[in-house]
């Protein structure tokens, strides 16, 4: 297991996320804004390409596509000095795990991987084993929060007290990679210590707590309406716990809840209080960003506006 000791600050590539950037682009621009206020040293390489996640879990991409992508991307981020590769997006996270276990343990992967690189003349992006090590190069960018949760605190402009708000932990942090993680994998509490930093009343704990988002990538689009009645029964557990801010930390649950929340209250007849944020939004709000140029909820689909001014932030 890790601890909060394991968490670097220094030489991070910053992971840009193809659903971030193209669904919430706000997260990133949160997590920026936290990290330079934090003093920690992050870069983003625009060398770096997409992880191909959801390709790959609907079987688009077959994993050695996705492993020699990951190995041009360790290059990227060995290249530049900052091979602590940190993850905006859970699955970004899971793959680049996955496939740096991959190019260490498999010598027949490793190999085509190389031959590859080498056919196209592209000799700097061979991987030799143990270039990158899985337990201690790859981070999410929750995990970097969580390390500087009492500089949070002691940083933030806008005190949350009185928000009474829930977390929801992405499963491809803590279920795909379970040894890896932060606390207990069946009762993660990352995002609620940070949340806590900020003042918010957090519930710790409440039903189906641990249950997925219902997205199953291929899910919500194979089997809309289990994915969607998943995602309901998260929803009313909130409801009945009288939660008014879910605390998210993977693009992908931010959709499934954000996006659909809407879809499901047209279709199950259904309405919710609740809104939606990503962790690093909650953190950059609460340490002065602006709700609009940095924290970007003009984005979500879910409007934000009833929450910002019933707390008097705008």
């Amino acid at each position: 297991m890790k601890t909060i000791g394991d968490i670097p600050d220094r030489q991070l590539l910053l992971f840009k996320s193809c659903m971030v950037g193209q669904e919430y682009p706000g997260v990133e621009t949160s997590t920026r804004y936290a990290f330079d206020r934090l003093g920690v040293d992050y870069i983003i390489n625009d060398e770096q390409s997409c992880c191909t996640g959801i390709g790959h879990y609907t079987d688009i991409f077959e994993g050695l596509t996705t492993t020699a992508i990951a190995a041009r991307n360790f290059a990227v981020a060995r290249r530049c000095g900052h091979p602590n590769i940190t993850c905006l997006c859970s699955t970004c996270y899971a793959i680049n795990k996955e496939a740096c276990e991959v190019l260490n343990t498999d010598n027949e992967i490793r190999e085509k991987v190389n031959s590859i690189f080498r056919e196209q003349g592209l000799e700097d992006l061979v991987y030799e084993k143990d270039d990158m090590n899985s337990k201690a190069n790859f981070y999410h960018a929750v995990e970097i929060l969580l390390s500087k949760a009492s500089q949070i605190q002691a940083k933030k402009k806008f005190d949350f007290s009185g928000v009474k708000a829930a977390a929801h932990h992405a499963c491809h942090y803590y279920k795909v990679k379970y040894l890896d993680v932060l606390g207990n994998p069946e009762n993660p509490q990352l995002i609620d210590t940070i949340a806590i930093a900020c003042g918010a009343d957090m519930v710790r704990w409440y039903e189906d707590r641990t249950l997925t988002c219902g997205m199953g990538f291929a899910q919500l689009h194979l089997n809309k309406k289990t994915s969607l009645q998943v995602t309901k029964t998260k929803l009313d557990s909130l409801q009945k716990a009288g939660v008014e801010l879910m605390i998210h930390m993977c693009p992908n649950c931010h959709i499934q809840y954000d996006r659909y929340q809407p879809v499901i209250e047209r279709e199950f007849g259904a309405k919710y209080d609740t809104v939606h944020m990503n962790i690093a939004q909650f953190v950059a709000l609460s340490m002065g960003a602006d709700p609009y140029k940095v924290c970007g909820f003009q984005t979500h689909s879910v409007p934000l506006e009833g929450f910002l001014e019933k707390h008097g932030i705008i």
